[in-house]
């Protein structure tokens, strides 16, 4: 069974740092390319980084320079580094795989940069 927990979402101030994880249970995780996708109210959710089995990543333009992917394939967890918050960075962030023929999201947290 897939499941994905995100962990490391608060509240910062514009120009912080914060760190998410996503814990990934199963057997699938060095096989696959992982995301990290967020939501902001009102808004679709966005791919904003990705890193494939063997650590190519991408950024969406708006965060390229500031977040950095990383992923962990002993400890099965996929990182976001976020660094130079902005306000318009606040959203829910999710991690998601896909594999098996399906898409797998976790449940996602929360990250508010106030200004």
């Amino acid at each position: 069974q897939v499941q994905l927990v995100e962990s490391g979402g608060g509240l910062v101030l514009a120009g912080g740092s914060l760190r998410l994880s996503c814990a990934a249970s199963g057997g699938f995780f060095r096989f696959n390319t992982m995301y990290w996708y967020r939501q902001a109210p009102g808004k679709q959710r966005e791919l904003v980084a990705a890193i494939t089995q063997i650590g190519v990543t991408n950024y969406a333009t708006s965060v390229k320079g500031r977040f950095t992917i990383s992923r962990d394939n002993a400890k099965n967890t996929v990182y976001l580094q976020m660094n130079s918050l902005k306000p318009e960075d606040t959203a829910v962030y999710y991690c998601k795989v896909a594999t098996m023929g399906a898409n797998y999201w976790g449940q996602g947290t929360q990250v508010t940069v106030s200004s």
